[in-house]
């Protein structure tokens, strides 16, 4: 009876045998598994433009406060706040892709990836908020109405975005997660109002209503631009619920291309023209100063 006992009783060496068992099946059914990784390629190509952005930022840091601190625009000081908070942001998003598949960290992770998408959606709505006001000013109170209507906007939707990930666990910002019908349901949702609302813009700026619009052609070229981003992620996520691998591949392309270029394409759009117009209007003072002294008589004669 004793021997019947112990030998009903598992070894050691069969314990340790199936904890190993179950403890390699539950990392191969995870979420988070080394398989699901991106390589250290597509890390480098999303962190070295953020890293450029960041450092261009950083090395005109002081004579942009300078120019922002002379010229006293509440507009311009609030979206280069907003665009440095923006670009920290997306620089540690696009460095930190492996916290995708380190187990433990995917509260982390949808975390980070939560406040980058409020960042850059913020500053997304509220250009085209700021770019809808019928008259271009710049006073507090347009700035004010500017950020309500877009603060309501953006909280609505990552409040509905965090109510999927942490309350229904749709793997959102998992990029390993290609199958499922919650996540590209939401993203195409997402993708589907913006192209609406660019696609609105470009429909008044054609129209007999343009002249409720701000005439500045540079922001119709942003529209124009976001308009075939995000018509183009919106076909990606279309083809990907579809289990179509071209979707995914083009949804992921152009997820690239967003965290690469749009921080720039922003800064280049709206804000290098503003802190640029002081310099061109001393060199356009020491040209007048250069011409009036006779510097260019010769180049007449």
């Amino acid at each position: 009876m004793i021997n019947d006992t112990i030998g009903s009783i598992p070894s050691i060496t069969d314990i340790d045998h199936d904890d190993h068992h179950a403890t390699s099946a539950s990392l191969s059914s995870s979420p988070l598994s080394q398989t699901n990784c991106h390589g250290l390629w597509y890390t480098i190509i999303l962190s070295i433009p953020a890293v450029l952005f960041v450092l261009y930022l950083g090395f005109h840091l002081k004579k942009n406060i300078k120019k922002l601190r002379n010229r006293r625009s509440h507009v311009m000081i609030t979206y280069y706040v907003l665009l440095w908070f923006s670009a920290t942001l997306n620089l540690a998003w696009c460095s930190l892709q492996v916290w995708q598949c380190v187990p433990g960290k995917e509260l982390s992770w949808n975390l980070l990836s939560l406040l980058t998408s409020l960042g850059t959606l913020c500053l997304e709505i509220s250009l085209v908020a700021f770019l809808l006001q019928e008259s271009y000013a710049s006073g507090l109170e347009t700035l004010a109405h500017t950020f309500i209507v877009s603060g309501v906007i953006v909280g609505a939707d990552i409040l509905l975005k965090a109510i999927c990930v942490f309350g229904f666990h749709v793997p959102l910002f998992i990029d390993g997660e290609t199958t499922h019908r919650g996540k590209w349901g939401l993203w195409a949702l997402d993708e589907l109002l913006l192209t609406c609302t660019y696609g609105y813009i470009l429909f008044v700026h054609y129209s007999k209503w343009r002249d409720k619009l701000p005439p500045r052609p540079s922001f119709y070229n942003y529209v124009v631009v976001m308009f075939v981003v995000t018509g183009i992620a919106l076909f990606g996520c279309g083809f990907a619920s579809l289990g179509v691998g071209f979707g995914l591949w083009l949804y992921n392309f152009m997820v690239i291309c967003y965290h690469t270029l749009y921080l720039p394409f922003v800064y280049v759009t709206f804000l290098a023209d503003f802190f640029q117009e002081e310099d061109l209007l001393l060199d356009n003072a020491y040209y007048s100063e250069m011409k009036d002294a006779g510097f260019f008589d010769s180049d007449l004669e």
